[in-house]
């Protein structure tokens, strides 16, 4: 836990994302604003204090520290972090192990954001790759979905370190006791499913986890279990098929509402309110990336000014609720109970 009589500080890659650094200095002005959490902005400092200039921040908890470049998008991720260590995701990450820094939050390639987490933060002991989940949905709330974007092909040891996990971000952030953990499969039968599922079932059924058995896909949405656990490519696609409902269904009642003009502006309001529902984007611990040793939090490459502001939000509460100690005791759990 953080020391609750100062602000929490997270490094900020000022130079990640699509709309770097002009949304990402104002997403973490306005979270400065707020006065619960200290933005230290990494980039070459020319450039951040010509943003910084557009606001009036006297007095705000907001800083820079200065990085020569940063890294592009189509570069290889971990070259590019081995071989320039002045790149602003790499200043980043080494505030944090330093630190100056209590986490990092960037708009930066995954790629690059997790090698430089792994080269400066590592790994912690007992977790062989990082990963990251969250919810998917407004419709289940208290379902949680693991790997969402980092592993795509896995062991059945991954799958278990997974569900380790996310039972820690249910406890933590849904404030489920004991979360039910179910496996994604093709049906609930434990034969089912390819090799590397079938390897992770007895593994899960030794874990002391609330294992519940597999899961199928419609559990997804309508909370089948706190916590299902799959890989990367079946996770991600998940993902984005959720967050691409939002604009199919809101094409298909606006479409719909053509023909009925009248009904169309007696339920306007609520048809946007139930598809902004529909996808949780902006869920508590989502954006972690889980397993590195140190807070550090993933935003959309897209990402604008007010997602950066929600998830230096996030960053901070990560922080003060200790979620990479808490893991570190469920891990330590584990490995008593298995051996």
């Amino acid at each position: 836990m953080t020391d609750t009589g100062r602000r929490v500080k997270i490094a900020v890659d000022a130079m990640g994302g699509d709309y770097a650094p002009e949304e990402i200095v104002k997403g973490a002005v306005a979270a400065a604003q707020r006065g619960d959490v200290e933005p230290v902005l990494v980039g070459p400092l020319n450039i951040l204090e010509a943003e910084l200039a557009k606001y009036s921040i006297s007095g705000l908890p907001i800083s820079c520290v200065n990085a020569d470049n940063f890294i592009k998008e189509e570069e290889n991720p971990a070259l590019s972090v081995r071989r320039n260590p002045r790149s602003s995701i790499a200043v980043a990450a080494r505030l944090v192990r330093d630190g100056e820094a209590d986490g990092l939050l960037g708009a930066t390639a995954t790629g690059s954001l997790i090698a430089s987490a792994i080269q400066y933060l590592g790994m912690m002991e007992g977790i062989a790759r990082p990963v990251i989940g969250g919810v998917l949905s407004g419709l289940a709330p208290k379902t949680a979905l693991f790997d969402l974007g980092v592993n795509i092909d896995c062991k059945p040891q991954h799958l278990l370190t997974f569900a380790i996990i996310g039972t820690v971000y249910a406890r933590i952030f849904l404030d489920i006791p004991n979360p039910t953990v179910g496996l994604l499969n093709v049906g609930r039968e434990e034969g089912k499913g390819n090799t590397v599922v079938r390897g992770a079932y007895p593994l899960l059924q030794g874990s002391g986890l609330n294992f519940i058995g597999n899961v199928e896909g419609n559990a997804v949405l309508t909370g089948g279990a706190n916590v299902i656990v799959c890989d990367a490519f079946v996770g991600n696609a998940l993902m984005k098929l959720c967050e691409s409902s939002v604009g199919a269904m809101g094409g298909y009642f606006k479409s719909k509402m053509k023909s009925h003009p009248f009904v169309g502006l007696l339920v306007k309001g609520k048809v946007k309110n139930l598809l902004k529902s529909l996808v949780s984007s902006d869920s508590v611990g989502g954006g972690l990336i889980w397993g590195i040793d140190g807070v550090v939090v993933k935003i959309h490459g897209h990402s604008q000014a007010a997602e950066v502001t929600t998830k230096l939000g996030m960053a901070r509460l990560a922080v003060e609720r200790g979620v990479v100690s808490c893991l570190k005791t469920e891990l330590s759990k584990m490995l008593e109970h298995t051996n």
